[in-house]
């Protein structure tokens, strides 16, 4: 169970679109429009896992075409992300937006986000601790996966609220936003290869 609790640390800790975007509205919105946002973030989480656990995500993504629009489409996403996070220019933009994004616009964000996908898979599909009781340790393994998920995403949203009120200079900024964009960049890497 501990190198389960490990892994679900790694794999939720790195820089993905929902801990970016996370911060992202923080920084833009402040604390309570974060909330909200990661909390469909949260349910949209919990949704992909379940759809894992029983199987619906294997059957729906074993269908070719639909495997391959989706992967198009998160993948592009993300690459439009990356990309208006690189030319934000000089203010810490993470994930810039105009309106204030809520429980929906995080739901939306897991349907298609790769990552989450991908981690579901790897924590679900591997680890097996209760290899008697499947249901039990699918169980176990949602209490600790979602008891290190939430204080993780408000340690991000957090850094963006925080990010937003220092005053850095403009290169400083830059600099943040295209580390910022190199991390996407290697989401979608790391999910092309990932086809092989």
């Amino acid at each position: 169970m501990l190198t389960f609790a490990a892994a679900v640390f790694f794999l939720i800790i790195t820089p993905g679109p929902g801990v970016l975007s996370t911060a992202g509205v923080g920084s833009a919105f402040g604390p309570r429009a974060g909330t909200r946002y990661m909390m469909g973030l949260f349910i949209g989480t919990n949704i992909v896992a379940f759809g894992v656990i029983s199987g619906v995500a294997a059957i729906l993504l074993a269908w070719p075409p639909l495997r391959v629009a989706l992967f198009l489409g998160s993948t592009g996403y993300l690459l439009y992300l990356a990309y208006r996070i690189a030319t934000a220019g000089t203010t810490i933009a993470i994930i810039p937006a105009t309106r204030e994004p809520g429980v929906r616009d995080g739901l939306a964000l897991q349907a298609i986000n790769p990552k989450a996908y991908a981690v579901n898979t790897a924590l679900f599909a591997g680890f097996t601790f209760l290899p008697d009781t499947p249901l039990v340790e699918a169980g176990i393994k949602l209490l600790i996966m979602n008891s290190i998920w939430l204080p993780i995403h408000f340690g991000w949203l957090g850094l963006g609220i925080w990010l937003r009120s220092l005053n850095l200079s403009g290169a400083v900024q830059r600099g943040i936003n295209i580390a910022m964009a190199a991390s996407m960049l290697l989401v979608v890497g790391l999910a092309v290869f990932s086809l092989r």
